[in-house]
């Protein structure tokens, strides 16, 4: 029988890298992709084929070439694999090994030059996207052909369309290009029978040097293109049916939430919630493209969407854990009383490009909670302790309760406490926003904190 083609609604689908694991993952987001009308699918790079693109780029810079070839093999048999599975035709085949060909040559300048910078870097990782889409598009194919769908798909070079900054490593993406390009490019897209099958993860700058946008900027890169396109809907396709209550790993009480606010889903993936990029909702929220986030290998299990407004506004909606955070107190008479303390200070913090996740002020001292990472940079603290005295903490975790009117609900910090009332919390932030409230434990206690609160606000 004849598959449908919905064109009432322009749906932009993203598949991350488990959907895109070997030609089974592949053959089935394909049909997912196609039950559910996508007009464009973005995809990742192969399971685990960015962490070897990385090694890759460090073992060809540091290392010898015979380690760097092992890699380059390990990556090339993959694919192949794949593709054979898939009985890629020879166009699409030609197309990959020319892929794989380049791939091997960058490599050897890397080694030769002994260097690899954050341009080359972005360069390296633009291949396992660049890889995989031309797989997935013959997957797409084959979907079609066995559906007898009247729609074709077609490879698109993301780059094309996906303009950013020359910031190598964490490009901005630049709005207003994109748009202007989407129109050029897909400006029929609504009319059309045709599936395109793009990268995520990477870019262009105007002039044509590959950016990317950071790891877990596959999400972003899909959102980005539902805003170009004027998309309807954005679907984000991983291993899990939605977004949980909490982590499963942690509580297994934790369940699938369906529906959450855009605002209440931003301050999850910024706190920990690992189902989304937290700049993913960025381009969404602006256009206010509803997202719907499910499971490939179980697409009829239901899923999260997220929207601007929701029906259902609970107290606490869901929790999040961040691990391996930092706590660093900086300390000083001279902050008592006096202006401008507080700007030297984010201004070395903003020198140095690192991000502060909550903070709490008294008198003489601010506290601010850090990725255990921002430590690596060691001129950092240097600079702190030629303002004040400093305290750093480690090994410390971030525990977030995320909701609706948090900071005007009487009783709700006695609760809290209540039920963690033999763990020490070392700092709480509340206030700034009415969807959250943040506190710091020790690391050690993280996960226990965590199930704790699961049971008291969502069982």
């Amino acid at each position: 029988m004849k598959t449908a083609y919905n064109s009432n609604q322009l749906i932009v689908s993203k598949f991350g890298g488990t959907s895109m694991g070997d030609a089974q993952c592949m053959l089935r987001s394909a049909n997912v992709a196609l039950k559910q009308g996508s007009k464009i699918v973005v995809v990742s790079a192969t399971s685990g084929t960015t962490n070897d693109l990385i090694e890759l780029a460090n073992t060809a810079e540091k290392s010898s070439w015979e380690k760097a070839q092992v890699i380059i093999n390990k990556i090339k048999n993959k694919h192949h694999k794949i593709a054979a599975d898939l009985e890629l035709d020879k166009s699409s085949l030609l197309m990959m090994d020319e892929m794989l060909g380049e791939l091997e040559s960058m490599s050897r300048g890397i080694h030769l030059l002994k260097d690899c910078s954050l341009k080359a870097m972005d360069s390296m990782q633009s291949f396992g996207e660049r890889l995989s889409s031309i797989l997935f598009r013959q997957a797409m194919t084959l979907t079609l052909n066995k559906e007898k769908s009247n729609a074709k798909s077609e490879w698109l070079d993301v780059r094309d369309v996906l303009i950013t900054d020359h910031q190598f490593g964490k490009a901005r993406p630049l709005t207003a290009e994109i748009v202007s390009r989407c129109e050029k490019r897909l400006g029929a897209i609504r009319h059309e029978e045709v599936i395109y099958v793009t990268q995520g993860f990477i870019g262009s700058t105007e002039d044509g040097m590959t950016t990317t946008l950071g790891r877990g900027g596959s999400d972003y890169s899909a959102a980005i293109l539902a805003e170009g396109v004027k998309a309807d809907i954005l679907e984000i396709w991983t291993d899990v049916a939605g977004i949980a209550t909490t982590d499963p790993r942690i509580c297994p009480e934790a369940r699938s939430i369906p529906e959450i606010s855009f605002k209440e889903a931003s301050e999850l993936a910024t706190f920990g919630a690992k189902i989304l990029h937290p700049a993913t909702l960025m381009p969404a929220i602006r256009s206010q493209i509803p997202v719907f986030v499910g499971s490939s290998f179980g697409a009829d299990l239901g899923g999260t969407w997220i929207k601007k407004d929701v029906e259902h506004t609970p107290l606490v909606r869901a929790m999040a854990i961040r691990k391996k955070q930092v706590l660093v107190t900086v300390s000083t008479p001279e902050m008592l009383y006096s202006h401008g303390f507080l700007f030297s200070i984010f201004k070395i913090f903003n020198d140095h490009k690192v991000s502060i996740d909550a903070i709490t002020t008294s008198e003489i001292s601010v506290s601010m909670t850090l990725d255990d990472s921002a430590l690596l940079n060691k001129a950092l603290i240097r600079d702190l302790e030629q303002q004040a005295e400093v305290l750093v903490e480690e090994d410390l975790s971030l525990i977030s309760l995320i909701g609706n009117n948090i900071n005007h609900t009487p009783g709700l910090a006695k609760k809290i406490f209540d039920s963690i009332s033999d763990i020490n919390v070392r700092m709480i932030c509340l206030g700034a926003s009415k969807h959250n409230f943040c506190f710091i434990v020790d690391g050690t206690q993280g996960e226990e904190a965590i199930k704790r609160l699961h049971k008291t606000f969502i069982n």
